[in-house]
């Protein structure tokens, strides 16, 4: 079995980010960390929006990264430290909109190991060394400088190790331009390690070390140390040098420290904490990131706990010495991973869980009633601040970033009946958790609609002026009469913009500088700037029947499929050429490119026929009107479009390449035809399908991103364009349409006029790139796991550890608002009544200010029925307290009416993750009841261990409980046990049945393939796997195959060898696998591994789907990270075989077990032009070959 990794949609969690000028322009940019892809994003400094300029997979996990820039450069690096044991120096060139490696240095082993660095980066804030370290012992320097050339140079590394230490965080100091030193948070464990009673690791304690590169000598020292007192967990650098006092801020639990060598004593400030907080009173409180700010004149720190609530951190100082902390609550956020202040006031924050947002900096909140808390203020050991909680008020939102990570359960099926399957996902982590419905397409906003007073049939834009920025005229065209609306702050109709209004409209455009044009049947009309109109009249009564037009020619066809060509002049004038031309048929449609910059005509004209062809005939006037080549068409013709696609940007035309010419062809069967148009010959080459729907294809140029792309209507709308180096062609997630064009407006610089039906829509693409676009229904509290029902409802367990339930919520409040009322004494008993009141009516959103942390081992869940096409719950059931919701299985039972469903509830009372402990548990069981949308209990049973997977199995239901495997029926005040094994290893997570066949997952023990018998009543396990495997999901492949995901990133196809399964079938006792202990202690036959492969993410999510209406199956896989990729299936062994040698040429290394990168084989698409032509002449085919099987592989299963 071959398969072929696809991924749809990358990563959308982010693990770390950093700012800097990476372009060399004046603005500022964000590249950010996506596990397995860095990405670089630019928010627009007018609108807010961030756009991503680069995503570009690195085929590793990276681990961490870190700006730097050299002294006196306009330009920033990044240094990636990544599990590839290499420390890589990475530019970004804007011209040509790639990655390039400056430095790749290796130091170590692959892989992500302790004692290899890779973990931890620091750079010194001139820019002069970079440390990379280890979790443990290893740490390394290597000194930075430029050449003659002005060239980036590396040098080779200097050792900083210390054995027996493990390494928590490292910065840089800020010292100016003395000998770079970086600060470590380490502890020496030797002690530890050494002492079999345990004392000696409660006394450990963690030590700030100063490490100072002396760049005289080329060697590290290790300058100075010190113990801290609390348990740190990350290092802020302070300004040095002429800015500020240097030192680094220490923020550990509770407090906050600075610290720094010489004179200078530490400042301690301990960490603010909300008033009356629900949370656990004995909880530490500690920073989890931070951002710096720095002005010539100032600078401040923007720090975050792990509540979400940010707190501004300034500094007094006195001569170089710093007198105090002072901190101020600024604004609360989701707690982030990462968090950039940009110059331009925006604050990027890279949420941990769910979306990421760019916010407005709109103060800086120094001049608010906020109180500030100082370092100077006395207080007793162990007492904090506390404050307030309140809505945004220094901070405005102004963008959203989706993100689906954690995506924690996935099902793909068309709940909705749209033709085309949704992807159902539950994502998200507590409060912040939601369902979300994810279908292919492009996001549309729509800007405008308005009712028009027919049906109309066509639309087009025209600006006055050649130079003018944006659109003037939208003319509508209809039946019998012509509409001319303009654009101005509102949309309104004119009658004095020269165009005829009693015909309808064939086609029009802006022609030359000033002048526009209308084409309609009778004739064409020119309408000059100052208002003259020139008229050309068809001959006779040949009506026109079509037109291509552009800003300086004109091509008519007349009934019977004559063809009459016009060309501009340098006066301005319309001149035909002499000759006409006699097509073989009816012509059905026609296209002419724009104009190229500084040509003065486009060179070829596209014609459709009646006789399902296409033909391109030349306008250059040595050859006018000669045919130059013809496609012959599946069908006939509908429309045609040319563009110029795949080029750089027009401002970067010195270094950036001009696109290739495209010619599309829309037919009258649904399908999309590409075909290359060479600019010199007029040769149609490399031609790519592919169908788009039911209805004839409509084509039409609009522009995405300064760049032509092609709108394709049929049943569904469709975008074809050019994006990062690559094609795109997606669906748009809108209404369809019958006819558009684009359209250029201050609201909307690059959007799309379109009509459907009678009305005439304006709309805006901006989210392009994503493959999914997506609906979101917000969630109570994590969700687990979920199914779906065959009416398409959904029924969700949701559990949320360390978390309060609403009842014991409102318990806690009502008791903090008994203790102020208790407290305070005869004359203050007024006031304290009403702040008890104001505090029990206070309502602070949990998706906004995070959920209360109640402790370890307090689990709040509840189980909801919800309608996913509208995402109403139907129906909400609270668990009690401390009852963890952690499975659910849909059944029907043998012994009830067959039309009755059941839900079955898996539930840990007192769980305690660490070490593990449980009260035993309950297997509640419910029926559904009112259409399917109300759960009634029926009776709880108790279990004395962990229900961890439910399912169905014959009538009856099979459950894992801890490391047993039991068969029960349905009883009338509990479920009866029927049967039950107990030689699994360690502990059931997932059960699936097929036939008489049960399959099971074990925690960390692989699969188990296990037969019940039902004569002698016993379940027996009679195969499983060589490979102890962390086992997150599975999916039936067919009888003999099951697909499994670890917790490692791996996914594997298991299979039992052909005769297994008829040994067990045969043996009529069932004694002999029931005696047979058989190999390595495990089953008597052992499952084969057909192919594995190691996708860098954890994959929560297996399941056999189709993708597209129409295609092929394929197992889709969703991961922790936000990513949905595919494995598919070669259909042939020479499909197989390209593919293999296409990624050996793409990778010098072995390619993993009968699996192949189909997105490293799809970086062929962008690399260089002579490295493609020397690979494909490798491969003994032309490059575009390669590329059309890469696309049509990527077609025929997904998009």
């Amino acid at each position: 079995m071959y398969l072929y990794n696809l991924t749809l949609q990358r990563a959308t969690g982010i693990i770390q980010a950093v700012q800097g000028n990476f372009s060399g322009g004046k603005q500022q940019e964000i590249i950010i960390a996506r596990g397995k892809v860095l990405e670089i994003v630019k928010p627009d400094p007018n609108t807010g929006k961030v756009h991503t300029l680069l995503s570009q997979e690195v085929f590793g996990i990276i681990r961490s990264i870190i700006s730097f820039r050299l002294t006196g450069g306009n330009k920033d690096y990044v240094v990636v430290g990544s599990d590839s044991g290499r420390i890589v120096i990475l530019e970004y060139n804007a011209a040509k909109n790639v990655f390039e490696k400056v430095h790749q240095e290796t130091y170590g082993k692959s892989g992500c190991r302790r004692i290899v660095p890779g973990q931890y980066l620091a750079i010194d804030p001139k820019g002069r060394a970079v440390m990379i370290s280890a979790i443990e012992k290893q740490k390394l320097v290597y000194i930075l400088n430029r050449d003659a050339q002005a060239h980036l140079t590396i040098s080779s590394p200097l050792e900083a190790h210390k054995s027996n230490t493990l390494v928590y965080n490292i910065v840089g100091v800020d010292v100016g331009f003395e000998n770079p030193v970086f600060a470590c948070l380490e502890m020496d464990y030797e002690e530890a390690d050494g002492d079999p009673t345990g004392e000696a690791a409660q006394k450990t304690q963690q030590t700030l070390t100063f490490y100072e590169l002396d760049l005289g000598l080329n060697h590290v020292v290790r300058k100075y140390s010190e113990p801290l007192e609390e348990h740190a967990n990350f290092l802020i650098t302070v300004p040095g040098g002429n800015d500020g006092p240097s030192g680094v801020l220490v923020c550990s639990e509770n407090y906050i420290t600075y610290k720094n060598l010489g004179e200078q004593h530490d400042i301690r400030c301990p960490i603010p904490r909300r008033r009356n907080d629900l949370d656990d009173p004995e909880r530490g409180m500690i920073f989890v990131c931070s951002a710096s700010h720095r002005t010539k004149a100032m600078f401040f720190f923007l720090v975050q706990t792990e509540q979400g609530d940010i707190f501004k951190i300034t500094m007094d100082m006195d001569e170089e010495v710093v007198r105090e902390l002072k901190i101020k609550y600024f604004d609360t956020v989701p707690v982030s991973s990462s968090m950039c202040v940009l110059k331009t006031g925006f604050l990027f924050v890279a949420s941990e869980f769910g979306n990421h947002y760019l916010y407005q900096i709109a103060h800086l909140g120094d001049d608010d009633d906020e109180p500030e808390f100082s370092s100077n203020i006395p207080l007793e050991e162990g007492d904090t601040f506390f404050f307030a909680p309140r809505p945004l008020k220094n901070l405005v939102l102004v963008d959203e970033m989706e993100s689906l990570s954690p995506v924690l359960a996935c099902h793909i099926a068309d709940l909705a009946n749209e033709d085309t399957p949704q992807l159902y996902a539950l994502c998200g982590r507590s409060a912040r958790s939601s369902l979300r419905v994810l279908r292919h397409g492009l996001e549309v906003s729509e800007m405008a609609v308005s009712e028009l007073p027919g049906n109309p049939n066509a639309v087009w834009t025209v600006r006055k002026r050649a130079d003018d920025e944006f659109d003037a005229y939208i003319v509508v065209s209809f039946v019998n009469a012509t509409l001319v609306l303009s654009i101005g702050e509102t949309v309104e109709e004119v009658t004095d913009s020269g165009f005829l209004g009693t015909t309808p409209t064939l086609g029009c455009s802006s022609l030359g500088d000033n002048a526009l044009l209308q084409v309609y049947p009778e004739g064409i009309r020119h309408i000059r700037a100052d208002r003259r109109i020139n008229e050309w009249k068809s001959p006779g009564k040949r009506a026109i029947s079509r037109c291509a037009v552009n800003q300086r020619q004109v091509v008519i066809s007349l009934a019977g499929g004559e063809l009459v060509y016009f060309e501009m002049d340098p006066t301005g004038q319309l001149n035909e050429y002499t000759e006409r031309k006699e097509m073989t048929a009816e012509v059905v449609c026609m296209a002419l490119a724009n104009v190229p910059s500084g040509e003065q005509r486009s060179r070829f004209l596209a014609v459709g026929l009646a006789d399902n062809t296409v033909r391109v005939i030349s306008l250059d006037p040595n050859d006018c009107l000669t045919p130059l080549s013809m496609q012959a068409l599946p069908a006939t013709p509908e429309s045609l479009c040319i563009v110029e696609m795949g080029g750089h940007d027009k401002d970067a035309e010195s270094t950036g390449t001009s696109g290739q010419l495209f010619l599309n062809i829309g037919l009258q069967n649904g399908v999309l035809l590409r075909t290359v148009l060479d600019p010199v010959t007029g040769d149609l080459a490399d031609t790519r399908t592919r169908y788009l729907g039911s209805r004839p294809v409509k084509l039409f140029r609009v522009m995405t991103q300064n760049h032509e792309a092609v709108l394709a209507i049929s049943s569904r709308t469709w975008l074809s364009y050019y994006f990062q180096n690559r094609f795109h062609l997606a669906p748009l997630s809108y209404d369809s349409l019958e006819f558009a064009s684009g359209f250029a407006s201050e609201q909307c610089p690059e959007g799309m006029v379109a009509i459907a039906s009678n009305t005439l829509r304006i709309l805006a693409l901006e989210k392009l790139g994503a493959v999914f676009n997506q609906v979101s229904y917000p969630l109570e509290y994590t969700p687990r796991k979920f199914v779906v029902h065959d009416s398409g409802r959904m029924i969700i367990i949701e559990t949320d550890h360390n978390a309060y339930t609403e009842e014991t919520k409102l318990e806690k409040k009502q008791q903090i608002a008994q203790e102020m009322r208790d407290a305070a004494n005869e004359e203050e008993q007024e006031l304290a009544h009403q702040m008890a009141d104001a505090f029990l009516n206070e309502e602070l959103p949990e998706n906004e200010f995070g959920a209360p942390k109640a402790g370890a081992g307090m689990w709040a869940s509840i189980i909801r029925i919800m309608d996913p096409t509208s995402g109403n719950s139907l129906h909400v059931i609270r668990l009690p307290q401390n009852e963890a919701a952690l499975s659910i299985g849909l059944a029907r039972f043998m012994n009830q009416d067959p039309e009755d469903y059941f839900v079955l509830v898996g539930v840990a009372k007192d769980l305690k993750l660490n070490p593990k402990h449980c009260d035993g548990g309950f297997i509640y069981t419910y029926k559904l009841i009112n259409d399917w949308s109300a759960l009634e209990l029926i009776h709880k049973t108790p279990v004395e261990d962990t229900p961890y997977a439910i399912c169905a199995y014959q009538g009856r239901v099979l459950i894992g409980v801890g490391r047993l495997l039991r068969l029960y029926d349905m009883g009338k005040k509990k479920l009866l046990r029927k049967c039950e094994n107990k030689h699994l290893p360690s502990c059931v997570v997932n059960i699936q049945a097929l036939g008489q066949r049960v399959y099971v997952a074990d925690v960390q023990e692989s699969i188990h393939f296990v037969r019940y018998k039902r004569m002698e009543n016993q379940l027996i396990i009679f195969a499983d796997d060589t490979h102890p495997r962390y086992v997150t999901t599975m999916c039936l492949l067919d009888y003999d195959t099951v697909a499994v995901a670890d917790k490692f990133g791996n996914i594997s196809v298991l299979r039992l060898p052909p005769r297994t399964s008829d040994d067990v079938d045969e043996d009529p006792t069932g004694n002999k696998s029931f005696w047979d202990r058989g190999v390595l202690n495990g089953a008597s036959n052992k499952a084969e591994v057909l192919c594995n492969i190691h996708i860098g993410e954890t994959a929560l999510s297996l399941q056999r789907a189709t993708l597209i209406p129409g295609g092929s199956e394929s197992l889709v896989y969703t991961t922790l990270s936000g990513s949905i990729g595919v494995l598919v299936p070669f259909t042939s062994r020479e499909d197989h075989d390209f593919f293999q040698a296409l990624e050996m040429h793409l990778r010098t290394e072995n390619p993993p077990c009968n699996v192949i990168d189909g997105d490293l084989c799809e970086q062929f698409n962008s690399i260089d032009s002579s490295k493609q032509k020397a690979v494909a002449d490798d491969l003994d085919r032309a490059p575009n070959e390669v590329s059309k099987k890469l696309e049509d592989i990527r077609t025929r299963y997904a998009f």
